[in-house]
């Protein structure tokens, strides 16, 4: 195959336009005039009488059920508003633990008295009955047990979902089986939600704010992916079979200039990131940053901190349009974790903090963070959290794409520890060791330049080596990969953090009861944590080899794998905090480690099988074409007396590759014939044995691509695939 005619292809792509939205006086509308156009809240929703708003508010403050009389309000609300803008289905919109969504469309149309009508009842609108058998259980359901029921979230905004020739209402629900188990991503997050919120206003009354009735917790995911032309991503069956590339040469120049980062964004790309910002802002996401990422063809699109629940709504919501609207361009993306090899992967980085009722920010420092004793006590019980239970942070984000980035050449590592900034650590360390706590002028950065002005500078720098980090505000989770729903390694979070937060509020109420004074309450609290956990403080190199020996001397766990990660979700001690606090039940935690272990084989296995395919479909006959060339070019120098030790010298080198991948390949088959039968020895037999064995593979099928002829190799090259837009 000749790459020419598809380059040529790709290079002459035309860029898609689209008419932006005009108002009735030929002006572009703004985006605050678009925002949230596609959405049905009823915060908000001018058809929602005040009253019954007002009382649906208070339900959910108080999570109390809703009645039918109200959902019956709200669901003839919908349905007006959704036929008005030519919505004729609706559906219940769920995450089940797939890791993406998942809805069944049904059809507003109705028979009344024989005649047909529209209508969305109460009962339709809260709950409905998708096939639970069909969907990850874990082992908990038997094919013949198919009810499942989803429920609404009243808290989550309705949205409107594009087709052709239509729309559809989506109702953003739960999943719970006929036992009662949560069968989804959302219901464990909503539980940690009201968790935290427990035990963190009780926290902030303990200190004196008695108004506080209610803390939540924000997020702000930044969401990274690759964009790869149509044309190459169809022709590499990795790319479509398993979101990475299983074998490439890399290219000569990749990231190295760091000339892609925050560059120049291609027009092409621009014209979809418009197009793709419109989309959002009519599903009310608050999409605010985009730009070039690190390595070549890698993008990041990140929103404005909203309430967690919601974030993982709209997370969910951005990653389809992106698709669908990228697909319009030409462009298909890619969320794996690490689909190029010897360049950076994409996350996901969660931005998270705590929030009250009456505005209050828990990790905001203000201007003197040393004296601010209430928001380090928060930090000091969050270090404690994360100190024990950082296996559990680690599991939340296991996956088989994930392990490619986690403990490998960037961020972040799989050991999990917290980064605290200079600024804190030093006060930190003062109070740890009963010092007097001193202040520390932050300033400015004077830039030396007239014309520029001096910046203001913050109390802490960011680490991007580090998996959880403090950065000045808020911590940032940097684990979680791009791929990924949110929702698994929130509600742990919030779990861990809610656990311990109990814990403070108990000390300082037992504290103040005593007489002591509150700053000095606050003080204690805050040694008495970072004494038993000052050893998951990191602020160094966390890409470093002498890291990994520290972290094994402080006792922090590394579990470098998905198969060293994922059987912790069966310790009962290790996930005691989530059951004795109701955000799990033991039988959910144990059909996710099963969902899970199953999903990383299976993944495993489609790649094994994949690269097999490729091998012998692609890599073998270019090297049958390219030797029989040069045997024969050989041949007739030979026959006219002419040396050619060069054509010799390929054909060794193309020889030993070739003849080392085909013992790697046999290799390969007996080892998946001798697979344990149980899904953890699997898992790990997988992760330790056969995966190293397949990126040998992948090494001898680079050295292969570098030496056969561009004519010959029928796969797009690293080269088309990153730098032709």
């Amino acid at each position: 195959m000749n790459h020419k005619p598809m380059r040529r292809e790709v290079i002459n792509r035309e860029i898609r336009e689209i008419e932006y939205p005009l108002d009735q006086d030929g002006n572009p509308i703004k985006a605050s005039q678009l925002f949230g156009e596609s959405t049905f809240d009823y915060h908000t929703a001018r058809e929602i009488p005040d009253h019954i708003r007002k009382e649906l508010q208070e339900i959910s403050r108080s999570h109390t059920p809703i009645s039918k009389d109200h959902a019956s309000v709200v669901a003839n609300a919908a349905l007006e508003w959704a036929m008005a803008r030519g919505a004729t289905h609706f559906c219940h919109w769920f995450q089940p633990l797939t890791g993406s969504t998942a809805e069944k469309h049904d059809a507003f149309i109705n028979v009344e008295n024989g005649l047909p009508i529209e209508q969305l009842s109460a009962s339709q609108l809260m709950q409905g009955e998708p096939d639970a058998s069909s969907f990850p259980n874990g082992g908990t359901r038997s094919t013949f047990e198919a009810r499942g029921y989803t429920t609404w979230d009243l808290n989550s905004p309705m949205f409107l979902l594009d087709g052709p020739n239509g729309k559809t209402l989506c109702i953003p629900t739960a999943f719970i089986s006929y036992t009662g188990h949560a069968l989804d991503i959302k219901t464990p997050l909503l539980r940690s939600e009201v968790r935290i919120s427990q035990a963190a206003t009780r926290f902030l009354q303990a200190t004196g704010l008695n108004d506080v009735k209610r803390v939540g917790t924000t997020c702000g995911p930044e969401q990274e992916y690759f964009l790869i032309d149509k044309a190459f991503y169809y022709a590499r069956p990795d790319l479509v079979m398993t979101g990475r590339t299983l074998f490439g040469s890399p290219s000569a120049k990749n990231q190295q200039l760091d000339d892609h980062y925050f560059g120049d964004i291609s027009e092409r790309v621009m014209g979809l990131m418009q197009e793709l910002d419109l989309e959002l802002y009519r599903l009310g996401i608050y999409a605010k940053t985009r730009h070039n990422e690190v390595a070549p063809g890698q993008y990041e699109i990140a929103p404005i901190f909203t309430e967690s629940n919601i974030a993982s709504d709209n997370n969910q919501l951005l990653m389809a349009p992106l698709r669908r609207i990228a697909h319009k361009h030409n462009f298909e993306v890619t969320y794996h974790e690490k689909p190029f090899a010897g360049i950076n992967g994409s996350g996901k980085h969660l931005n998270w903090s705590l929030s009250s009722d009456t505005g209050l920010n828990l990790l905001s420092p203000g201007k003197e963070p040393h004296s601010n004793f209430r928001f380090l006590a928060t930090v000091a019980t969050i270090i404690e959290a994360i100190h024990r239970h950082g296996g559990m942070i680690r599991t939340s984000i296991a996956s088989a794409s994930n392990d490619h980035r986690l403990g490998a050449n960037e961020a972040p590592p799989s050991i999990i520890s917290v980064y605290t900034g200079d600024t804190l650590a030093k006060i930190f360390d003062e109070i740890r060791k009963g010092e007097k706590v001193t202040s520390r002028e932050i300033g400015t950065i004077e830039s030396g330049v007239q014309q520029l002005a001096d910046l203001s500078k913050d109390n802490t720098d960011r680490n991007r080596t580090s998996p959880f980090a403090f950065t000045g505000n808020r911590f940032e989770l940097r684990a979680c990969g791009s791929d990924m729903a949110i929702g698994l390694p929130l509600s742990i979070l919030n779990g861990a953090v809610a656990e311990v937060m109990d814990e403070s509020a108990s000390y300082l109420e037992e504290e103040v009861k005593k007489g002591t004074n509150l700053d000095e309450a606050l003080i204690g609290l805050t040694k008495k944590w970072l004494t038993n956990s000052h050893q998951v403080i990191f602020n160094g190199d966390g890409y470093s080899d002498e890291w990994v020996e520290e972290a094994k001397k402080r006792g922090l766990p590394n579990l470098k794998t998905s198969a060293d990660a994922l059987p912790l979700l069966k310790d009962e001690k290790a996930t005691n905090f989530l059951t004795t606090q109701k955000i799990f039940s033991k039988d959910e935690l144990v059909m996710r480690h099963n969902v899970l272990v199953e999903r990383y084989n299976t993944l495993r296995h489609i790649e094994f099988n994949t690269m097999v395919s490729m091998i012998n479909q692609y890599v073998f006959p270019a090297v049958v074409k390219y030797k029989n060339e040069l045997s024969q070019c050989v041949k007739n120098q030979k026959d006219i007396g002419i040396e050619s030790a060069f054509e010799k010298e390929i054909y060794k080198k193309l020889n030993f590759a070739s003849e080392g991948l085909y013992n790697r390949l046999n290799q390969l088959n007996n080892a998946l014939e001798e697979l344990p039968s149980d899904m953890n020895e699997e898992s790990k037999t997988i992760a330790n044995k056969i995966l190293p064995l397949t990126e040998e593979m992948a090494t001898f099928c680079g050295q292969i691509e570098e030496l056969v002829p561009d004519e010959y190799w029928a796969l797009p090259k690293y080269y088309d695939m990153l730098f032709i837009r």
